[in-house]
């Protein structure tokens, strides 16, 4: 057994002690008893492993190269230049890629990733890659795989059979992309086609949805109304709805109504989305977030997640989920300080949620998992935006390393 020691345990008051037995947690309390292992924390915040419930392994790097950049910086033109690249496209390259990200997102303490992987490919390349790579790697993160038609389920010719046949493979989750069907019919008939595969398959739906700036892009409301249909909302997210950003707030009322029935789920992807939203507007310009604060409110579970790193859609990113929460919390106007001290929640507990994530969270009886935080507690890890000190999968460490401190010349800066 291993005992870790004073621990500030996120949404818990006063110091904890953790006790680790077969890879769960036996017992947290003030005091858990005498053991041979103990390590001290020192008063650093302890939370559950991040989750990154939206990202596309199979995209990293893809936009690095000479005179490989998204000029628009639009969804559209990013679209197409994937289309045209990944032609090319192997399984040992998806491998490579998603094993890049997937190291760069497990050194900032993620620990479950749901990534969408693109199937119109009459190959299917990047699934087969990554149903490998899941299993591999099941021991140290944890992998959903999202069949995303990327192309489009009709706009792409076979997408719809590409989908199943995808589903049928193993993977976790049904995705789409309505708006960038060629009409809003097509739209509709694909987001009904999903849910059917779904309900087939009995797996959970994750749909880009209204990524656009277009306040009359109604295509999350389709798919609440299908979820109600099937009472299927706590196993279906919809993913940006940017649109619902810039909507009235008459017609925001009535969905919010619809929401809380539903209980569907929502991603919103702020770096990606101030990316790319706003283009063709003069000033202002609008942030591409969805209503974040207004949904929370409203009880729907709202995640965070990175989407992309230096892909043809978003040349920045690096898989940190801190600097996700960062700019979400400003772009939302999440920052009253009652916000603050919990919108860890954001890239935590309301991500494994989303991903119907099971035994999730610093509780007797699951998988101790958790990292650790430089930091006393939530509000001063968010202000100084805390580096992940360690990160612990099944009671043994993924990777650990020490607080950083300056060797400061100047007695002024000694204590910093």
């Amino acid at each position: 057994m291993k005992k870790f020691i004073n621990a500030n345990i996120y949404g818990t008051e006063g110091p904890q002690q953790i006790l680790v037995d077969d890879g769960k947690f036996k017992s947290i309390a003030p005091d858990v008893g005498e053991v041979d292992t103990v390590t001290d924390l020192e008063g650093k915040l302890v939370l559950p492993p991040y989750v990154d419930p939206h990202l596309h392994l199979d995209y990293i790097f893809s936009g690095l190269g000479e005179g490989n950049a998204n000029r628009s910086g639009t969804l559209f033109e990013g679209i197409q230049r994937w289309s045209d690249n990944k032609k090319s496209l192997t399984e040992e390259m998806v491998r490579e890629r998603a094993l890049e990200g997937i190291r760069k997102e497990m050194n900032h303490g993620v620990q479950y990733i749901r990534t969408h992987v693109d199937v119109t490919d009459p190959n299917l390349t990047g699934m087969k890659a990554l149903l490998k790579l899941k299993e591999e790697l099941r021991d140290v993160v944890t992998l959903q795989l999202v069949a995303f038609p990327q192309e489009g389920f009709f706009r792409y010719e076979g997408a719809e059979q590409l989908v199943e046949k995808a589903l049928t493979m193993g993977a976790d989750v049904v995705g789409g992309i309505p708006h960038f069907e060629i009409s809003y019919e097509y739209g509709v008939e694909s987001l009904r086609r999903i849910v059917d595969l779904a309900v087939k398959y009995d797996v959970m739906i994750d749909i880009h949805c209204d990524e656009n700036d277009d306040p009359n892009s109604r295509f999350l409301e389709v798919l609440n109304a299908l979820a109600m249909e099937q009472d299927y909302g706590p196993k279906t997210t919809a993913s940006h709805t940017c649109s619902f950003g810039s909507v009235d707030g008459s017609y925001a009322s009535k969905m919010m109504g619809l929401f809380k029935a539903s209980q569907i789920n929502f991603i919103s992807c702020p770096t990606e989305n101030a990316h790319l939203q706003g283009r063709a507007d003069s000033y202002p310009k609008r942030r591409g977030l969805t209503r974040v604060k207004e949904l929370l409110e409203n009880g729907n579970t709202v995640a965070f997640a990175q989407d992309s790193i230096a892909d043809y859609w978003y040349p920045l990113g690096n898989g940190n989920m801190m600097n996700i929460l960062d700019n979400g919390i400003h772009l939302a106007h999440y920052t009253h300080i009652d916000e603050i001290n919990k919108a860890f929640d954001l890239i935590t507990y309301n991500g494994a949620k989303v991903m119907n994530i099971e035994a999730y969270g610093l509780e007797v009886g699951n998988p101790a998992n958790f990292i650790v935080l430089d930091a006393q507690d939530a509000y001063e890890a968010i202000r100084e935006r805390a580096e992940v000190l360690c990160s612990v999968r099944n009671g043994e460490y993924l990777f650990k390393r020490a607080p950083r401190k300056n060797e400061a010349a100047h007695e002024l800066l000694k204590d910093l």
